[in-house]
């Protein structure tokens, strides 16, 4: 079955969808073996892992790409991508939406901000007139081949112009051909409003580490009406305290000897990157055995 459509028959099923964010095929892994039914791929945690930089607008389309392809090989799971601003006008969206499709990747959230974006949960924030925002839209919709692929429409309205007019837009955008709507930053007081007043939309919720937006369990989540969770960052950022801890501690004690127990071994490690699947593609391949990768 084809991502789009594995990704599509999720969201018709009850409950919400949780999508765990990585920004790498190590991490896509980690959520795959986790049981996890589909992963997301932040735009902020591939700027940091690529770039070592803030989420500012400084990746092109064409390493976003790269990227969510790399996560969508290494997971076998559908792959919710950021996709910015779309990194242009109406044609650079149809080529972007065209090469995400290519890529391997089940959905794209668009944005309405102006180049160079923001994170969603920084200030700074500076939004293209709707009419432009339902132009890229339109396109993207005409762009894909697949019609299972998903096109979500991020809104970041909220801290420019208010919650009425984000809902406002995200209204026009739904109208425009999006398949979900994805309203940036409410607060907890929001929330209840935004599935009621967009009339059954299929809508996202973004649970972010900034706090803007309420750590809500799954199921309350779902019973304010959102189908599609993504996760961001949460495994980069504890991916950053424990390897600060194992720096930490060479750098103190010069050894890393008493942190073994609590690391994976070499073969887990090797296990995850897929080596039992390298081991039996070179025995069906007939590598000799004294070339075959072994332990």
């Amino acid at each position: 079955m084809r991502p789009t459509t594995r990704l599509k028959q999720l969201l018709q099923q009850p409950g919400a969808v949780v999508a765990p964010g990585v920004a790498d095929a190590l991490n896509a892994r980690l959520v795959a073996k986790h049981g996890f039914d589909a992963v997301y791929m932040t735009g902020a945690g591939t700027t940091a892992t690529r770039l070592g930089m803030p989420d500012v607008g400084l990746l092109t389309m064409t390493e976003m790409v790269d990227n969510a392809g790399r996560i969508a090989d290494a997971s076998g799971l559908p792959v919710i991508s950021d996709a910015d601003t779309g990194y242009g006008g109406v044609l650079n969206v149809r080529r972007t939406i065209q090469s995400y499709e290519r890529a391997g990747v089940a959905a794209v959230h668009l944005e309405d901000q102006v180049m160079p974006k923001r994170c969603g949960h920084l200030s700074g924030k500076q939004l293209v007139p709707v009419e432009e925002m339902v132009a890229k839209l339109k396109a993207a919709v005409d762009a894909r081949i697949d019609g299972d692929f998903q096109i979500i429409a991020r809104t970041d309205a909220i801290a420019v112009e208010g919650f009425d007019a984000a809902l406002a837009r995200a209204a026009r955008y739904r109208a425009a051909g999006a398949d979900i709507l994805f309203v940036e930053a409410p607060s907890a007081a929001q929330l209840p409003e935004i599935a009621p007043r967009l009339k059954g939309a299929p809508l996202l919720y973004n649970l972010a580490t900034s706090g803007k937006t309420p750590f809500l369990a799954k199921d309350e989540i779902e019973r304010l009406g959102f189908k599609l969770i993504i996760y961001p960052n949460w495994v980069i950022l504890a991916s950053i305290r424990a390897a600060s801890h194992v720096l930490q501690t060479l750098k103190d004690t010069g050894s890393i000897a008493s942190l073994t127990n609590d690391l994976p071994n070499f073969r887990e490690f090797f296990d995850l990157m897929g080596m039992q699947e390298v081991q039996a593609l070179e025995a069906k391949y007939g590598v000799a055995d004294d070339a075959r990768a072994k332990y």
